[in-house]
């Protein structure tokens, strides 16, 4: 009996240690507060960077200081200007990300579990994703005109290929122990897979996710420069004809804080399903 007891009490205390300790008000804001910090200190070397640095009247001339930019963000959504644009993109941002994380996470679970598919496909896609997709842009506007689904295409051949590979990588790194304890049980291929290959996966997925957010901001910026009629980026490429910098400046602004904002939704998503990972549930 005393044995027990003090196996309970072991078990207790090592229970207890387990506990993630609370994190102080401190270490809960100071990455928040460090970041606003960092970017109030560039927007003020921004603003005061014409009265710094002499500058030759031409350049002064095309340079907008941040009020100037937020004053006309300010009259852009004030007046409805920018909301029409905006749309367009966020609708082409939003639909090719959408496609290609329905058709990247499948499909990088099959190359990661299968080395058949894995020999047949990894040729095709590492030649693909070494090649630049701007290249791929006068095919797709004569394939899908110079509407948004020739946008949609680019956003999605931007954002697939970061999202596939990285949840390959993550199903080759899953834990093989692991696999070879469920499969002993019985599990077949979609228990393993829902059970250890995609939970062990999830920072790669996330890695790969936050990388496919920039590279599908990027697929709108290119697709709406280059081959379009609306959108942000059109936006912009007629303020730049007309010289209105701080127009190009808004909407390059506009365009940070959507993926700014994207990929803070997915690091909240990443510390919601990671926590139940040791270093999340021991960090300090």
């Amino acid at each position: 009996m005393a044995e027990l007891q003090a196996t309970d009490i072991s078990i207790a205390a090592a229970a207890r240690d387990d506990v993630a300790p609370a994190k102080s008000a401190w270490r809960r804001l100071e990455p928040a507060v460090l970041g606003s910090s960092t970017i109030i200190a560039l927007l003020l070397v921004w603003q005061f960077l014409p009265d710094i640095v002499p500058m030759k009247p031409g350049t002064k001339l095309f340079f907008a200081v941040p009020s100037q930019v937020a004053g006309t963000l300010w009259t852009m959504f004030a007046t409805g200007s920018i909301w029409a644009p905006l749309g367009v993109s966020a609708s082409a941002f939003a639909i090719g990300l959408l496609l290609a994380i329905v058709a990247g996470l499948p499909l990088g679970v099959l190359l990661g579990r299968s080395a058949t598919l894995n020999a047949m496909f990894d040729p095709f896609i590492t030649a693909f994703n070494a090649t630049p997709r701007l290249v791929f842009l006068p095919l797709l506007m004569l394939w899908f005109g110079i509407g948004i689904w020739s946008k949609v295409a680019v956003v999605f051949l931007g954002a697939l290929f970061p999202l596939l590979i990285n949840t390959y990588e993550g199903v080759r790194n899953a834990d093989k122990l692991l696999i070879n304890v469920v499969r002993s049980f019985g599990a077949g291929e979609w228990d393993i897979a829902r059970l250890v290959v995609v939970p062990n996966s999830l920072p790669f997925i996330i890695v790969g996710l936050r990388l496919a957010i920039g590279r599908a901001v990027l697929g709108v910026v290119v697709a709406e420069f280059f081959g379009s009629q609306d959108g942000l980026g059109v936006v912009m490429v007629r303020a730049a004809s007309e010289f209105k910098v701080d127009v190009v400046f808004a909407g390059l602004i506009v365009f940070a804080a959507l993926s700014l904002i994207m990929t803070g939704v997915v690091k909240l998503l990443e510390d919601r399903l990671t926590r139940w990972r040791p270093q999340h549930s021991n960090a300090g």
